[in-house]
């Protein structure tokens, strides 16, 4: 049998059917509803159609979860999720084994486990999204924080000193580059192919110039990161990474931050950059590994 993991987006909500080795036997995917009554009657529709074939259900959620009791405080984009009790609601019409999980932290222990950050004691995983999500493996563990939020990249602050100060994900956010990169083209912020056809290709300056600026935004978090917790190897996630040019980039302008900054070149070794191997479905795998984890915390 094999199990069901759930990754709630901002705009998608997506469903894998996963092994137990972490392979993806089957995924599908449904726009997010607008209201929680329909959430719910999608995610009890699926898990019911799928039950007989299941034993355990697993989901990512971006914003602050408390993955022991399932809690949502907080749901990025998905407003009437705050303060919902999913684990709660969920056990109220299945007996399957469940576990809801931050979307960053979902990713990262799906690298740890059989992707990109496999062996690595210490490292990250940055997911470009509707937010910007981060996941932290330190000393060879997912580090959750006392309130279940390291790793809060969204909320860190541009620019302190200027009366514009902003919070990361308003410049950072994938889907706030998509919207820019497509009111340039005036094309859709869906029309992934176009825009970076255009990227790839130099069509517009003003373009070139906010792609180059989008990924040194995620380029200094990387390098803050390393000095902060003295990582080895950072990967990048989310739907536009599937993007080659877009690690590539990261990882060009690190190395100009560096440059720029001779001391960073003096002091600290560079830091390995890579995509992640399961790009978009980094979260649907993370969210069972931690499912994985709670069984097995639950039989000793």
């Amino acid at each position: 049998m094999d199990y069901l993991s759930i990754d709630i987006g901002g705009s998608s909500v997506k469903f894998g059917l996963i092994n137990g080795s972490g392979n993806l036997v089957e995924i599908w995917k449904r726009e997010t509803p607008e209201s929680l009554e329909e959430l719910q009657a999608m995610l009890q529709s699926e898990i019911e159609e799928k039950s007989d074939i299941i034993k355990g259900i697993a989901m990512s959620i971006p914003g602050k979860i408390n993955s022991r009791n399932g809690y949502i405080h907080t749901a990025g984009a998905i407003p009437y999720l705050y303060d919902f009790s999913m684990k709660e609601w969920v056990s109220s019409f299945t007996e399957l084994p469940f576990v809801t999980i931050n979307d960053g932290k979902a990713a990262a222990l799906a690298e740890w486990w059989i992707g990109n950050l496999k062996d690595i004691e210490n490292g990250a995983a940055i997911v470009l999204g509707s937010d910007v999500g981060c996941g932290l493996i330190v000393n060879n563990q997912l580090l959750q924080g006392p309130n279940y939020q390291a790793g809060e990249v969204s909320y860190l602050i541009r620019n302190p000193n200027r009366h514009d100060s902003q919070l990361f994900d308003n410049q950072a956010s994938a889907v706030v580059f998509m919207k820019r990169a497509s009111d340039i083209l005036g094309v859709s912020k869906y029309d992934y192919q176009t825009i970076f056809y255009a990227i790839v290709n130099h069509e517009s300056k003003e373009l070139d110039e906010l792609f180059t600026a989008y990924c040194r935004d995620i380029a200094s978090l990387i390098n803050n990161l390393q000095v902060t917790l003295d990582l080895e190897k950072i990967v990048i996630g989310g739907g536009i990474s599937n993007q080659k040019i877009v690690t590539q980039t990261i990882k060009e302008e690190y190395y100009k931050l560096r440059q720029e900054h001779g001391l960073l070149e003096k002091t600290f070794q560079p830091i390995a950059i890579e995509e992640c191997k399961f790009h978009n479905s980094s979260n649907l795998l993370g969210a069972l590994y931690q499912l994985f984890i709670e069984i097995d915390a639950r039989s000793l």
